[in-house]
């Protein structure tokens, strides 16, 4: 059965379409500030290294995890991860110093990395924390192991 799409579809969908058309319009015309080159590389190569590192990487991670942790600790330990990787992309420009101006101290100025560390720190000391609590609550499926 043919899928039908209503008045709602194709009027979002020409906006849609009008507003990239703006968008790469203003690619080429501020083609000194966009670099459009530098961009459709950037672009194409981060498609690149997510489809070709980032994905398999965490479906192995995904299946190691599946493998090693049991139980109730399990979905704990996904959610610890996730904010893990998440607050790492974000962290990534300030760990390696992307924006730094050496004649404006206070571009960027904090330690960084250490700032990182004690933020991954916290999200696993709560996982852990998390993990203990969940161990010593009785089951309410008998069924489901600790």
């Amino acid at each position: 059965m043919p899928e039908r799409h209503g008045a709602t579809f194709w009027v979002s969908a020409a906006v849609g379409w009008l507003i990239i058309a703006v968008g790469v319009r203003g690619v080429f015309e501020k083609a000194i500030d966009t670099r459009p080159a530098q961009l459709a590389r950037f672009v194409v190569g981060g498609a690149l290294v997510h489809d070709l590192l980032v994905a398999p990487l965490a479906i192995l991670a995904g299946v190691a995890l599946a493998r090693v942790v049991r139980g109730r600790a399990r979905p704990v330990v996904q959610a610890a991860l996730v904010v893990t990787a998440v607050v790492a992309l974000i962290a990534y420009p300030l760990v390696r110093g992307y924006g730094l101006a050496a004649n404006n101290p206070t571009s960027l100025p904090h330690n960084y990395a250490a700032n990182l560390a004690v933020v991954v720190g916290v999200v696993w000391t709560v996982a852990a924390i998390a993990i203990v609590i969940r161990r010593r609550q009785r089951p309410s499926n008998p069924k489901v192991a600790p």
